[in-house]
């Protein structure tokens, strides 16, 4: 493994859709943030959690852990952007991966296959019709985001970049678990490999 990946996960949000907080709902051993948290770490370095909602009991359950660094997203309310132009002034990495918080299903066979195919451009998973999670991106591209005004979008970021797409059949690139109907399918698919 590289010595030095920066994985950023924007864990700041209010979970509307979901109806409670989804980041701390049970999954398999432990919570879906968690089981981010560990895919991306069996690859990365290090992940860039950028809290804002509930942020208190982000850092009580993360901080003592080296390998991740906290990022608090005080105007949360803003957006998921504004989670990511905090998240990158922190990279470190010539390269990172930004991947959300309520993606569990994201192995880390999917940072390796795109970690592969690195370069001068942004790599999503996925292709120009569904993109997917993690997005690879080289540190040349967090000018652009940070100095983006903060209600703007990254998709509007990453299509004005140099960007390109890997096909990975996994479907756990496109699974965010934003419902309460997205939350049992994923409890159904644990029931189902158990």
């Amino acid at each position: 493994m590289d010595n030095n990946i920066d994985c950023i996960i924007p864990a700041a949000g209010l979970s509307s859709r979901m109806g409670q907080w989804k980041l701390m709902l049970a999954y398999k051993n432990h919570t879906i943030l968690d089981e981010c948290i560990e895919n991306a770490l069996s690859f990365c370095s290090r992940v860039i959690l950028v809290t804002g909602y509930n942020h208190q009991q982000l850092v009580q359950r993360y901080s003592a852990n080296p390998a991740i660094k906290i990022v608090v997203n005080e105007n949360y309310e803003l957006g998921m952007f504004s989670s990511i132009q905090l998240g990158v002034a922190a990279v470190e990495s010539e390269y990172f991966f930004i991947c959300h918080g309520d993606m569990p299903c994201v192995k880390q066979d999917v940072y390796q296959q795109l970690w592969r195919m690195k370069g001068d451009y942004v790599l999503f998973p996925g292709d120009i019709y569904q993109k997917g999670h993690p997005v690879l991106l080289p540190q040349t591209v967090i000018p652009l985001i940070t100095n983006m005004y903060i209600n703007g979008s990254m998709k509007q970021v990453l299509n004005d970049c140099n960007h390109r797409y890997l096909l990975i059949k996994d479907n756990g690139i496109y699974f965010d678990v934003d419902t309460p109907e997205a939350y049992q399918q994923l409890l159904n698919q644990v029931r189902i490999t158990n």
